[in-house]
């Protein structure tokens, strides 16, 4: 097996860990938010650090594969003309950066403060809306 195919079967099977991880957080999230005092209890930050730590490696691993894919010479005219290559190789890798920095703040808010304010929240739910919106739901699970 070559180094590509090596790490496509890591970024996939971390892939399902991240998808457990997120359902987990928005369920800590929730359950905090909607509690009745509102405080930051530990399953909130483990399952928030444990998504963190999870969409950084997810994020090391897909950028070592696009760089191999683009050492490869992909063309970027090309990329940008065909819907699948754009979300592949664009808008997937973006989404995903800006969902694991947006987590990145979410958890230290969440380390930092005794309570959960409503703009970590919004902040949380944007990055696995954004989440959401990059993984590639028919390549995973078909069509």
């Amino acid at each position: 097996m070559d180094f590509y195919n090596i790490l496509l079967n890591a970024h996939k099977g971390f892939g399902y860990l991240e998808l457990l991880l997120v359902a987990l957080f928005i369920v800590a999230l929730l359950a905090t938010m909607f509690g009745f005092s509102g405080k930051v209890n530990n399953f909130l930050k483990k399952t928030t650090l444990f998504t963190m730590i999870f969409f950084h490696i997810q994020f090391l691993l897909g950028i070592i594969m696009l760089i191999t894919t683009f050492s490869g010479g992909l063309n970027m005219g090309e990329v940008m003309k065909n819907s699948a290559l754009r979300f592949q190789y664009v808008e997937h890798p973006f989404s995903m950066l800006i969902a694991a920095v947006l987590m990145t703040i979410v958890n230290k808010k969440v380390k930092s403060n005794d309570t959960i304010s409503l703009g970590v929240v919004i902040m949380g739910l944007i990055a696995v809306g954004l989440f959401a919106f990059a993984f590639p739901w028919t390549r995973v699970f078909g069509a």
